[in-house]
């Protein structure tokens, strides 16, 4: 009787021993007669590759759990750790808070809108001295850098910029209405003042 036909179709014959491959029908309807196998002949299909399982549990490491682990996780899963309880508390902690905020939100959106305040009325006047305080001491610095540079010294890109700006804040200020040289002039007065109120020497 013969037997099951291997990967590569040889089929053995139990009672005399002998391997062959039995007769096939071709496409064509033709017949391929059956080819006998000499003993001991193993075609590459019916030879089996060798496995080794250390290489093979090393392509595996990470699919199979860690041996023994089984009965461990069931035993932990039974009883829970204090640090899964903590966790489980901070959940609930987080989940309550987080309702909280939405109830104060809709709470919030459902309250009438206040009142929008108005921003303080500033005054043009002090707005307008406070600009020609700031383009006065913008002014007094660039005179003095251009009495420097006039002195022979040596002045930075920066300052030499600031120079060539003297006649800016000087337009800058007269559109304000006030005059660049209100300072030098109130000194000057005075001085002239003093000048003509000094006591005459009796000849």
């Amino acid at each position: 009787m013969p037997s099951e036909p291997s990967r590569s179709g040889i089929v053995t014959d139990e009672n005399s021993g002998e391997r062959q491959i039995p007769e096939s029908m071709r496409a064509d309807g033709t017949t391929r007669r059956a080819i006998k196998i000499r003993p001991g002949y193993r075609p590459p299909e019916d030879v089996e590759l060798y496995k080794n399982r250390t290489a093979e549990d090393f392509r595996n490491r990470g699919k199979a759990g860690i041996p023994g682990a089984e009965g461990l996780k069931d035993a932990t899963s039974e009883t829970p750790s204090p640090a899964s309880n903590k966790n489980a508390k901070r959940r609930e902690a987080r989940k309550k808070a987080k309702e909280a905020t939405e109830a104060q939100d809709a709470a919030a959106s459902k309250a009438p809108p206040r009142p929008e305040t108005k921003p303080e009325e500033v005054d043009p006047e002090a707005e307008k001295e406070k600009k020609a305080r700031n383009l006065k001491k913008k002014l007094k610095q660039a005179k003095d850098l251009k009495n420097k540079k006039d002195g022979g010294e040596s002045l930075l890109p920066e300052q030499i910029a600031k120079v060539i700006k003297i006649n800016e804040l000087i337009r800058e200020l007269e559109a304000l209405g006030f005059d660049a040289d209100d300072e030098s002039k109130a000194e000057a007065g005075t001085a002239d003042a003093g000048a003509d109120t000094k006591p005459l020497k009796k000849s």
